[in-house]
């Protein structure tokens, strides 16, 4: 009634059309298999060793290439094989642009590289020893003179930590008290503090009854030494956030070849397909992320529900608001794509702008709550009405413990009340209405776990800048990776076709994504389980106390 039959595609002619005789699936399932292993292995691996600056990171920048280079032949030769089955297809054009970025990131490696072998040559010691230690495992460079790979990967002279001494460590002799705060959140940039306390000292003092010159060479060699640090920490964190984007794209070129294989998104379903698949995706790498999170990722920033080391960082909490926020101020102009000039809002549109107005509003009331200084003004309320607060006792003035941590409810409101929302959305027929309801409840799960992990840090905040691992975090994500994939599957074109097929099951639909999210959840695993285990033989040892 509402849309044209859906055409050919190459999984009907690979495996429904039982009058063709040309099938070459088999292809098509080397192409996938060499792909993912390119993007979900090589380059988290290789972003792993990189991390630690293993000299095996090329081997794993090797076998990225060459799985590409087998799952781009078995497509190309696929597609001599096989007649055009999707006009206008992008899949191909974006994976090659993806790989283009990979080798552009990969053209640094190699410049540093090179740049390493001609100090390497300009050294006294030529030795294979040194070759291995100085190009390879880039431990220290022996001619003086700034290197581009300080961009990428090694740190500049002056804040080698190569150099430092690496003794055992353990973390019982670190006071973890509100007044060694200070000292935790100042110990990675003492050096370049210093340096620039030594360049505000020297300018405004007089030297053998001259003032200092600001265009002296001191002066210079003091600024350049401060703008050296800020250009390799900006260079190294764009590099990290591209390659680490890398992953991403993969994943995206995986629900676009799915699409382009089996044919769907095309004409009038074009708008919902995407929704769907963009916003099911989201909750998706979400879950996957926030899994990640429970097993220890970003625990250095205190974002695996411990206490930062680092002292005053962007909260994991401000980022979800932010990501939020992002996501609602876009989405509201959004929903009347496809709408003509003049035609009335139906309601499908009201609910979905509502949902996209909530998300933006609500987005920035927790970026608001995680602001530190709308904090302090909250709490200089409670000042202004005492006639002498000093005359409070101290522990009546001291920030209470459940200040130590973020208990921010709004990221997990907006996604309960969304999966709140979409298990009562209208559909045409029941099974369609019976996915919705799936992973509308997933969503409200996880909203449920999140709160209650506040609840219970709320109770007993934690003290340790070891990951605290919550059991109702390692659940919520689950839950939201499962409903972010069951959000994907309710695409109207993909339900449609499960009832022509006899599919239109809801326990299938769900035990799919559970399998699906279990394997996806076992590989967050591995990976970084993976960079766990090469820091530990790589880097000093490091105990803690066992309270037992």
């Amino acid at each position: 009634m509402y849309h044209a039959p859906t055409p050919p595609s190459y999984y009907t002619i690979d495996w429904e059309d039982e009058g063709y005789q040309k099938r070459h699936a088999g292809l098509m399932i080397a192409h996938g298999i060499f792909m993912c292993l390119a993007f979900f292995f090589s380059i988290p691996v290789g972003i792993a060793l990189r991390s630690v600056k293993h000299p095996l990171h090329a081997m794993a920048t090797v076998s990225f290439y060459a799985f590409c280079a087998l799952g781009c032949a078995a497509s190309g030769l696929y597609k001599k094989l096989t007649p055009n089955m999707y006009e206008g297809a992008v899949h191909s054009k974006q994976g090659y642009l993806i790989i283009l970025v990979a080798i552009s990131l990969s053209a640094l490696d190699i410049y540093a590289f090179l740049r390493r072998v001609i100090t390497f040559f300009r050294s006294t010691d030529r030795t294979p020893k040194a070759f291995w230690r100085y190009v390879v495992k880039k431990e220290t460079l022996l001619a003086a003179g700034p290197e581009y790979s300080g961009i990428v990967t090694d740190e500049p002279e002056e804040f080698n930590s190569s150099k430092l001494p690496r003794e055992s460590v353990e973390l019982e002799h670190i006071p973890l008290t509100e007044s060694a705060e200070g000292d935790l959140n100042h110990s990675q940039t003492e050096q370049w503090a210093n340096t620039l306390h030594q360049h505000r000292r020297h300018f405004s003092t007089v030297s053998e009854g001259t003032l200092f010159s600001p265009h002296s060479q001191e002066t210079l060699d003091i600024i350049k030494s401060g703008r050296g640090p800020l250009l390799h920490r900006i260079g190294q964190g764009a590099f990290a956030v591209v390659e680490r984007s890398l992953v991403l794209a993969g994943f995206a070129q995986l629900l676009v070849g799915i699409v382009t294989y089996t044919g769907g998104c095309r004409q009038n379903y074009i708008n919902g397909c995407l929704a769907h698949l963009i916003k099911g995706a989201i909750f998706w790498s979400y879950g996957l992320l926030t899994f990640a999170r429970y097993l220890g990722s970003f625990a250095d920033l205190g974002w695996s529900w411990n206490r930062s080391p680092l002292g005053n960082t962007y909260t994991a909490e401000f980022v979800e608001s932010f990501v939020i926020f992002f996501y609602g101020a876009t989405n509201m102009w959004m929903e009347r794509f496809g709408a003509k000039a003049g035609d009335p809002f139906t309601t499908k549109q009201i609910q979905h702008i509502g949902i996209a107005v909530m998300f933006c509003f609500a987005g920035l009331v927790g970026m608001g709550i995680e602001s530190r200084r709308i904090r302090k003004w909250l709490a200089s309320s409670t000042f202004a009405s005492l006639t002498h607060p000093r005359d409070m006792p101290q522990e009546a003035i001291e920030e209470p413990i459940s200040y130590m941590g973020s208990f921010n409810p709004f990221p997990a409101l907006v996604i309960g009340v969304t999966g709140a929302a979409m298990a009562a959305h209208a559909q045409t027929y029941l099974f369609q209405v019976q996915i919705h309801e799936l992973w509308g409840n997933l969503l409200v799960a996880f909203s449920v776990l999140r709160c209650l992990t506040y609840f219970f840090l709320w109770l007993g905040p934690s003290r340790s800048i070891l990951p605290s691992r919550p059991p109702t975090e390692a659940l919520g994500s689950f839950f939201l990776a499962c409903g972010g994939l069951v959000f994907m599957f309710s695409t109207e074109e993909v339900t449609i076709a499960a009832m022509r097929r006899g599919r239109d099951d809801v326990m299938m639909f769900l035990n799919v994504a559970v399998a699906l999210t279990c394997l996806a959840f076992c590989w967050t695993l591995a990976v970084v389980g993976f960079k766990g285990w090469i820091k530990s033989r790589t880097h000093s040892s490091v105990t803690y106390r066992n309270p037992a």
